[in-house]
C-alpha cells in the first residue's frame, strides 16, 4: 500500500471516530440531537442548560474514557501479539487483570472514599495492582538475565487466575456486603466510569505518553519477527526491547483497567484484523490500530448501555458474546499448530 492510501486511511478513520464521538454523545435517555452538538461546537447555538449538564457532567467524559480504553487495550493487544507472535494473544496474557482486580477491590470495598488528584482509590489501586503484578510475573519467569515466551506466558496465567479468584475473599470480608459486592461484580465485569476531567486529562496524558514510547518499539518488534539471533547481529538489544514492551503494554492495560474495568477481547480482535488488512509492519498498524479500538469500544459501549435502556448492560459482557465466537474462530483456523 502506497503512503497515499495508507494516510487516507488514518484520515478515514478519524473522521469515523469523530462522527463515533458525536453519535454516542447524543444517545441516552435525555437525547440530545447531534446537529444541536455541532452547533455547540462550532458555538453557532448554545445548548440547554439541562442538555449541557448531561453532556459535560456525564455523557462526554464517558465517551471519550470509552475511547480511551479501547485505544489502550488495542495497542497493548497489539504489542503482546506481536511479542509472542500470536495472534491470540490479548493485553491481559501476563496476568495484569488479576491484579488489578484485587487492587480495585480493595479500593471499593475498604478505601472508596479515598480520592487523589481527582482518581478514586478504585482507579488507582487498579492501576498499582496491574503493575506490581506485572513486575512479579516478569521476575518469576526470568531465568539467567532471559525471559522465555513460553514461561512468561504460563506464570502470568498462574498468577493472573489466582490474584483474580482471590477478589471472592476480599468480597466475603467486606462490612457492607450488599452495596461493595455489587460494585465489584460490575467492574469485573467491565464497566466504563464517568470520570472527572482532572482524571481524565491525567489519564489521557499517561496514554499518549505511552503511544511515544511505542513508536521506537514497533521498529524493534519488526526485527524481532526476524527472530532473536538475527535481531541480536542488527544490534537490537532484545532482551532490554522485551521489557519495555512488557512495561509498556501493561501500563497501558493499566490504564484502560483503571477507568473501564476487565473487558476481554478488545485487546484480541482489534489488533488481530488490522494485521490481516494491512499485514505486518507493526509501525504501520499501531496508528490505525489504536484509532480502530478507540472507535469500537466506543460503539460497543453506546450499544450496551442502549440494548436494554433505561437498564444498562456492562460492555464486558456485551464484548464476551462478540468475542468468544471470535477467539473460538481463531483457535479452529489455527488448531493443526497445536496438534500434538
Amino acid at each position: 500500500m502506497s503512503n497515499l492510501g495508507y494516510f487516507g486511511i488514518v484520515c478515514l478513520l478519524l473522521f469515523i471516530l469523530l462522527i463515533s464521538l458525536l453519535t454516542s454523545a447524543s444517545i441516552g435517555a435525555v437525547h440530545i440531537p447531534t446537529h444541536d452538538l455541532l452547533h455547540a461546537a462550532l458555538r453557532d447555538r448554545a445548548l440547554t442548560e439541562t442538555q449541557s449538564t448531561i453532556l459535560l457532567s456525564i455523557r462526554l467524559p464517558r465517551v471519550l474514557a470509552s475511547a480511551i480504553v479501547g485505544a489502550a487495550l488495542a495497542a497493548s493487544g497489539l504489542m503482546f501479539q506481536g511479542l509472542f507472535r500470536n495472534p491470540m494473544a490479548d493485553p491481559y496474557i501476563i496476568g495484569a487483570s488479576g491484579g488489578a482486580a484485587v487492587g480495585a477491590c480493595v479500593g471499593i470495598i475498604f478505601l472508596s472514599q479515598l480520592t487523589f488528584f481527582g482518581f478514586s482509590s478504585t482507579a488507582l489501586l487498579a492501576f498499582v495492582g496491574a503493575v506490581l503484578t506485572m513486575t512479579v510475573v516478569y521476575s518469576l519467569a526470568r531465568v539467567r538475565g532471559r525471559t522465555n515466551g513460553v514461561t512468561l506466558l504460563l506464570a502470568g496465567f498462574a498468577v493472573g487466575t489466582m490474584l483474580s479468584n482471590s477478589t471472592y475473599l476480599l468480597q466475603l470480608l467486606d462490612p457492607n456486603s450488599s452495596s461493595g459486592t455489587r460494585i465489584v461484580a460490575a467492574w469485573l465485569h467491565g464497566t466504563i466510569s464517568v470520570p472527572g476531567w482532572r482524571q481524565l486529562a491525567i489519564t489521557f496524558v499517561l496514554f499518549f505518553l505511552a503511544l511515544i514510547a511505542c513508536y521506537p518499539l514497533m521498529r524493534r518488534l519488526n526485527t524481532l519477527a526476524l527472530g532473536d539471533e538475527y535481531a541480536q547481529q542488527l544490534g537490537v538489544r532484545v532482551e532490554a526491547t522485551r521489557i519495555a514492551i512488557i512495561i509498556t503494554g501493561s501500563w497501558l492495560t493499566a490504564l484502560a483497567v483503571s477507568l473501564g474495568g476487565l473487558i476481554s477481547f478488545a485487546g484480541l480482535i482489534i489488533p488481530h484484523v488490522i494485521r490481516l488488512l494491512l499485514g505486518p509492519d507493526n509501525v504501520r498498524l499501531l496508528p490505525v490500530t489504536v484509532i480502530s479500538g478507540a472507535i469500537f469500544l466506543v460503539i460497543a459501549d453506546t450499544l450496551a448501555r442502549s440494548i436494554v435502556a433505561p437498564s444498562e448492560l456492562p460492555v464486558g459482557i456485551l464484548m464476551v458474546f462478540l468475542g468468544g465466537p471470535f477467539f473460538l474462530y481463531l483457535l479452529r483456523k489455527r488448531k493443526k499448530e497445536y496438534a500434538l
